[in-house]
Formats: C-alpha cells, structure tokens, sequence
C-alpha cells in the first residue's frame, strides 16, 4: 500500500500527471484544499492540468503513515512551490516561491487510491505570495 503511496508522490514531484493516475482508482474522490471534491480520474487530471499551469511544487521531507489494515494512509510533506501564473481569485503570481507544511489522508481501494483529502494553509500561502509577514 505505501508503495502505491510513494509512487504517487514520486509522480507528483516529476510532474508526471500519467503515472499519477495509474496510481488512482477509476471513481477517485478527490477533496481539495479549500474546494469542491472532485469525483473520478477525468476531473482529476483536469485539475492537474491547471495546477500544473500555476504552479510548480515539490513535495519534501515526506513521512507516510499507514493503517495496520492498509485501508487507509496519511501522509505528512512541505510543499516547496513558484507561484507561475495568476489563479481565479489569489493575489497576482510574479514568479513567488513559498515553502508550507502540508499534508495529505488517504484511502485504497484494490491497490489504488481511492480518496484523496489535501490540506495546507491557505492564509499562510497566500501571505508568503503576498510578501506579508509570516503568519504568528
């Protein structure tokens, strides 16, 4: 199950949206960060498509936790991103970096992912983006 796990994240770090969802189960939950869940791999990759044209991230110093069943994982990482082009409703990209704690819960179905639930701090992104102060 890990496996499947660290194969995802090692597509994600490559930009490689193909093995990503050769990772993914066909009817794929995915919840988003401040957004709609999303239901199966065609919307998924849809919204691959649009991240990757805003941004480009790096997932590091990734810790993955498992359930003793292998039903479910969690998994802990700091997203190092650039800010590339300007999202419906965030600040104006410029080309910023920023550098969050963030982390993702899981759960597999037949050896695929079968949900998956992303968070990070969305005031604290947008204050690095910003040029704010860091959050207190």
């Amino acid at each position: 199950m890990t496996d499947t796990i660290a194969r995802y994240f090692a597509a994600f770090n490559a930009g490689d949206t193909d093995a990503m969802l050769d990772c993914l189960d066909e009817q794929i939950a995915h919840h988003v960060n401040e957004g709609q869940i999303r239901v199966g791999k065609e919307k998924f990759a849809a919204f691959c498509a649009h991240m990757s044209r805003c941004y480009k991230e790096e997932l590091t110093d990734m810790v993955i936790f498992s359930s003793e069943d292998s039903s479910r994982a969690a998994a802990e990482f700091i997203v190092n991103g650039t800010y590339l082009v300007t999202d419906e409703g965030l600040p104006e990209a410029k080309g910023q970096t920023y550098r969050l704690p963030g982390g993702s819960f899981i759960e597999l179905k037949d050896g695929k992912i079968s949900r998956l639930t992303t968070y990070y701090n969305l005031a604290d992104w947008i204050a690095q983006v910003s040029g704010k102060p860091a959050l207190a």
